[in-house]
């Protein structure tokens, strides 16, 4: 069932990059069976898998469904490796050939009939397919608006034959459960629309009148009037079920409505296809309150022949956001595909969209802000005052930050972690290098419990004490329940247990701000003494009390046991903290020897490394949920990007470019191993299975989740280590650490408004760095006096390694 394309070496039929249009595709709904990609807007967003699956959700301003399972599922996060079964929301559009008798669905679920040519393509801005069955050429478009919590789909059906071809298409939109309390769908034809309505299911009184303004309906709108339709699920799949649904067996739908009965929307088109004729139907499927809205939808998109087409071009331009702020042209064409585009458009929907929750774990919020810098970082400026206005007195950052009015505190972050305060100078830092922005410093802000003002500098300094008062008698930093980890919620809950990692973050994090106040403060004071004090007896602490020997532990237990070491038959060795380690100088030489050499014999796979391993296998009570994880999986022994993110941070920050670079390639599916991973290289999802000495069998599967802090850690990995473009007060340093089997490599790069064309290769007839400054030597190896709109070209000569 495979188109016979190739990818651009020739080497898959699986897969294939077109590096022209910056489009991913695969060829084949079964053996690529968990192929996606994911749209989305700031109200919405779809994660389309190639075989009609999906999962949506919009923001009202809480995650709702409009398209929904079964049964009434709780309003959580995303859920990683989604489980994909008969009833599963999906897009299905079944066609019934009346030359032949034949019927199949599109794109290929839920009927699962063998197709002629079939094509999956992700784009930067919408999701094609390409199929091809009967003689009939089928394109399946879907896209987004800029705004507003509904898909745009376009079908284009070709007659290919020497006959003439009668077909039924069937558009088939799944709507789902909704309410026990009142739910039902009808056909309206002045609105030429099935719209479906509920009433979200409430107990407590005051929820009346919080959910009048939801959008509790689902509409399902065409361009052109259907031949027939129904809107009953079980009257539509009679006892054929989803797979061959009785309606379909039938000359006409049967118009029936859902009268508190799971609705669905399903449109019929009758069409006889001339030679070579082709036929073109326009859909919007969505959210809505009422026929009033739909209707005014339908004037926006189909009041003229060009309003549909302006609005996809309007998304387009939004998704372009997140392109041309940097362009990498190296020796992995791969490398480049993703780094060009595909990561800057997730580092995008990271920060713009805030992962569509109205309660951003604040380590997330302020780590996808890094990334946003890079694109737009005036949204990283909005990120950083925000969270210090939710700062207590004390230093305290709360575990979210609230970003609607009506918004809660919920879920994860009613749970007391302990690391949100070590983001926040490290955001900081990266926004302060790439803007130069002195004055951000002086802003005065209140807290969330005290109307006095103060500065951000005060304000990031009661956090820094504030981690600084949370240690215990040893120095150690206390864990509570969880850390950057959220699972190690049992290590910590009796107050006593500490964090090996969360100390080390806490001495990278004063670092930052010792860094910070002496490039960008113009008087120095005690206070700069004093966090470089606070530093180094933090390293010191984890040196005494947290090395094992040949690594460092991940932490002390409420009961005094040290885990994460030797002794440990499983979570013997935890990457963070050999990571961090590095990061912030507890380790020397001797020390990152030993780890490194662990790492590699312990926590490294094809797929990158093991978070942790061996995989735990069992609960243990004094480290917590994360040992009750399936072995492999998230946090308990997967090769979790974030983690490895850090990892190759730290190694770019050693001098150890080629491993860190190896680290990033291995986030990526390449041609060897894309159907292990079952993922296009289209986004790093949050994990690819672990336990790879355990379950070998199930090791690099990947997660598909996309809700990731990876990203923006990799895009500063590409930027600033790659590359070694890196801003500090107001120049450009220029260190590139471009691996030893490279040659070369070109960038473009915008930095304070001025754009940067640099040129860097190996050259035998310099031992050290040579910067070339618009025709002129440097020796500083730093870009000064930057001029906003100015065009700089550099070229930067590297030794050849021996």
């Amino acid at each position: 069932m495979s188109d016979s394309k190739q990818s651009s070496t020739g080497q898959t039929p699986w897969y294939q990059h077109d590096e022209v249009d910056n489009r991913i595709s695969c060829f084949d709904p079964i053996t690529m069976k968990f192929a996606s990609g994911f749209l989305w807007n700031k109200t919405m967003m779809i994660h389309m898998n190639c075989r009609g699956y999906a999962v949506s959700q919009f923001m009202q301003p809480e995650p709702s469904k409009y398209s929904a399972a079964p049964n009434i599922e709780a309003q959580t996060f995303m859920q990683p490796e989604q489980g994909y079964f008969a009833h599963h929301p999906g897009r299905f559009f079944y066609v019934k050939c009346h030359d032949t008798d034949e019927v199949f669905s599109l794109p290929y679920e839920p009927m699962r009939k063998s197709l002629d040519k079939f094509t999956f393509s992700i784009g930067l801005a919408d999701i094609v397919w390409r199929i091809e069955h009967l003689a009939i050429e089928f394109i399946l478009t879907l896209s987004l608006a800029e705004e507003g919590a509904h898909e745009l789909w376009q079908l284009e059906v070709k007659n290919l034959s020497d006959d003439v071809k009668n077909i039924s298409i069937y558009p088939c939109f799944s709507i789902g459960y909704k309410s026990w309390m009142n739910q039902s769908a009808d056909y309206y034809s002045t609105s030429n629309a099935i719209i479906a309505s509920s009433v979200k299911p409430y107990q407590k009184l005051t929820d009346y009148y919080k959910n009048q303004q939801l959008k509790d309906g689902t509409f399902l709108l065409a361009d052109t009037a259907p031949t027939s339709w129904t809107s009953n699920q079980q009257a539509f799949e009679g006892e054929g079920g989803v797979h061959f649904p009785d309606a379909i067996k039938a000359k006409k739908l049967a118009q029936e409505a859902a009268c508190y009965e799971t609705p669905i929307a399903v449109m019929q088109y009758d069409v006889s296809l001339a030679v070579q004729q082709t036929a073109g139907y326009k859909f919007i499927f969505g959210a809505c309150k009422d026929q009033a809205e739909v209707d005014d939808i339908r004037k926006q998109y189909f009041q003229n022949t060009t309003a549909f087409e302006q609005r996809q071009l309007g998304y387009q331009r939004y998704i372009d956001q997140s392109q041309h702020h940097f362009h990498l042209e190296c020796e992995d064409k791969a490398l480049n595909q993703f780094v060009n585009h595909w990561l800057p458009r997730q580092v995008f929907y990271h920060g713009d969209s805030n992962r569509l929750t109205t309660d951003p774990q604040t380590r997330n919020y302020l780590q996808d802000a890094i990334g946003m810098c890079f694109i737009a970082p005036e949204k990283t400026k909005q990120v950083l005052l925000t969270t210090l206005s939710q700062q207590k007195r004390n230093g305290c950052l709360p575990d979210g930050i609230l970003l609607h009015p009506d918004a809660e505190i919920k879920y994860i972050n009613l749970i007391p972690h302990s690391d949100h305060c070590v983001w926040l100078p490290i955001c900081l830092k990266v926004y302060l290098d790439e803007t130069n922005d002195l004055d951000i410093l002086q802003e005065k802000i209140a807290f969330a419990d005290n109307s006095e003002l103060s500065t951000v500098a005060e304000h990031v300094e009661l956090a820094l004490d504030y981690l600084l008062n949370a240690t215990n008698d040893r120095g150690l930093s206390f864990i509570e329940q969880g850390d950057w980890c959220d699972p190690l919620n049992m290590v910590g809950h009796k107050g006593k247990g500490v964090s090996s990692w969360l100390s080390l973050a806490s001495a990278y994090a004063l670092q930052q701000w010792c860094l910070i106040k002496e490039n960008y403060t113009s008087s120095q004071d005690g206070k700069l003494a004093e966090y470089q004090y606070a530093a180094q007896a933090l390293n010191d602490a984890v040196n005494k009390h947290l090395w094992d020997g040949n690594w460092y532990a991940r932490g002390i237990t409420d009961d005094n046991k040290c885990f994460g070491i030797a002794d440990d038959v499983q979570g013997r060795i935890f990457l963070n903290p050999q990571s961090w380690a590095m990061l912030s100088g507890a380790a020397d030489k001797v020390n990152i020897d030993n780890l490194l050499h662990e790492i590699d014999q312990q926590l490294l796979t094809p797929f990158g490394p093991m978070m942790l391993a061996p995989s735990y296998t069992k609960m243990r009570e004094d480290v917590g949920r994360l040992t009750q994880k399936y072995p492999g999986t998230a946090e308990n022994g997967s090769v979790y990007n974030h983690a490895s993110a850090f990892y190759a941070f730290s190694l770019f920050k050693i001098g150890q470019a080629d491993k860190a670079l190896a680290i990033i390639q291995q986030m990526l599916s390449s041609e060897k191993d894309v159907l292990i991973r079952q993922q296009l290289p289209g986004f790093i999802p949050n994990y690819y299975r672990g336990a790879y000495q355990q379950f070998p069998d199930m090791a690099g599967r990947s997660s598909q989740l996309f809700n990731t802090g990876t990203v923006a850690w990799v895009y500063r990995c590409i930027i600033e280590e790659l590359c070694g473009l890196k801003g500090e007060a107001g120049s450009l340093i220029v260190a590139p650490k471009m691996p030893s089997h490279w040659q070369k490599m070109t960038v473009k790069r915008q930095f304070l408004n001025a754009h940067f064309i640099v040129k860097i290769y190996r050259d035998e007839s310099v031992t050290k760095q040579l910067t070339i400054i618009d025709g002129k030597s440097s020796s500083t190896n730093k870009v000064e006096n930057i001029q906003a709109g100015k065009s700089y070209c550099l070229d930067v000569l590297l030794p050849f390694l021996s």
